[in-house]
């Protein structure tokens, strides 16, 4: 499984460990990512999604899933995440 945020697309980074005496080696920084059920207010159902603990602080600051989703552009959104926002797109049409 991928460590990429579905939401925001945050992946691995890489740098260098630097000790005392500036001895470099190569690390990895990984992303904090969580296994999160989100509900969705439009589509009546929770989402499951593995996303970083700085897209769901954005979550919440914007007002839920959904209007997330309507933010986001899609370029950074997973397939399960676009498959999502298109749903809840038809849902609010429909409305």
């Amino acid at each position: 499984m991928a460590r990429r945020c579905e939401l925001s697309g945050k992946g691995v980074q890489s740098g260098n460990n630097v000790s005392h005496a500036k001895n470099r080696s190569r690390r990895r920084f990984l992303p904090n990512l969580c296994n999160v059920s989100l509900l969705s207010d439009t589509l009546g159902q929770s989402v499951s999604l593995r996303i970083s603990a700085h897209a769901l602080r954005s979550v919440e600051h914007v007002g839920g899933l959904d209007a997330y989703l309507i933010k986001a552009k899609n370029a950074g959104l997973s397939s399960r995440a676009l498959r999502i926002k298109k749903r809840l797109a038809k849902a609010v049409a429909a409305a």
